[in-house]
């Protein structure tokens, strides 16, 4: 819900509002998986919010979906390094551009 309610406010919004620009939803992952999983999972939940949008009459063809796993961390977990709980959190993302 509170994922929801930042789209619905602050994306979908933007796009009623201007009609012409396109968005990248990428999202991302920690590391705490494999690579291939990360991947298809952060791909999977790009997607989600793309059909999310278009379900609420946003043209798919102004969405794009692209999962990066965990190719772009923000905190420096990468594989195999201990972190805390909130430093996995702060990589679990999705970001609009």
């Amino acid at each position: 819900p509170k994922s929801r309610n930042v789209i619905d406010e602050q994306l979908y919004n933007l796009m009623v509002e201007k009609p012409r620009i396109r968005i990248e939803i990428s999202s991302h992952t920690d590391s705490r998986e494999s690579d291939d999983y990360n991947m298809e999972l952060s791909q999977r939940r790009a997607q989600s919010v793309v059909d999310y949008l278009v379900s609420k009459g946003i043209k798919a063809e102004r969405l794009v979906a692209k999962g990066y796993g965990e190719s772009r961390l923000r905190e420096p977990c990468p594989n195999n390094v201990p972190c805390s709980e909130e430093q996995h959190s702060k990589n679990r993302r999705t970001e609009f551009r």
